[in-house]
């Protein structure tokens, strides 16, 4: 058995305000009620790995009629608990910290990397809103350096499927409130072991010709 490791490496802007969800639910003075995941060592918020793994694979799973257990989705991510056999993912997701280029830019104008959105939820019953919340919220145009590795068996190109799965991903959400116009992302600048492979990518139309 032939085994490869390929790296692809791009950037991710964020288009709209992306909210990735710290978990801490303590309120602290002068803070928001929904804060962003953040760097411990920086204090600079970042993609996780886990969720751009955990979206893509659902898409895909939706995209193929919603099994956990269909062939292309356990292809790149591995059988789910409880299979009878075991294979492992062909995807390593990496967390994707803030380019140097972005932090430069929001250094210069002294600018802070999140906003804070005011939020009412409404009563669907009187119409009113109610508890009134603040959410943190990554800028719109930030860039994040992106990396995936791809593992490859006996030169059976996963490529396609990889690609075809980041669509999904640019024309959904990432993060929480998707529905609400948060968390639309754009893959640029993508290159596999340095070759350009954007265009590959920006060709993607999932719904008019499938990928897979």
């Amino acid at each position: 058995m032939k085994f490869e490791m390929k790296m692809i490496t791009g950037k991710i802007k964020v288009v709209t305000g992306l909210h990735i969800g710290s978990g801490n639910t303590e309120m602290h003075i002068g803070g928001t009620d929904n804060p962003v995941i953040k760097n411990a060592a920086t204090n600079e918020p970042y993609i996780p790995g886990s969720s751009l793994k955990g979206k893509m694979r659902s898409l895909l799973r939706l995209y193929k009629g919603g099994d956990d257990k269909e062939e292309t989705v356990v292809k790149l991510f591995g059988s789910p608990a409880g299979s009878d056999t075991v294979k492992p993912a062909r995807l390593s997701f990496w967390d994707c910290f803030l380019t140097e280029e972005w932090k430069k830019i929001i250094d210069k104008k002294q600018m802070l990397y999140t906003e804070v959105k005011m939020e009412n939820s409404i009563d669907r019953v009187t119409g009113t809103a109610t508890n009134p919340r603040n959410t943190e919220r990554v800028l719109p145009g930030s860039e994040f350096d992106f990396k995936l590795t791809v593992k490859q068996y006996d030169d059976e190109d996963v490529l396609p499927l990889v690609l075809g799965t980041m669509k999904l991903l640019e024309m959904d959400a990432l993060g929480g409130s998707g529905s609400r116009g948060y968390g639309r992302i754009k893959f640029e600048e993508l290159k596999l072991d340095g070759k350009d492979i954007q265009s590959g990518l920006d060709a993607i139309k999932p719904f008019e010709n499938r990928f897979v």
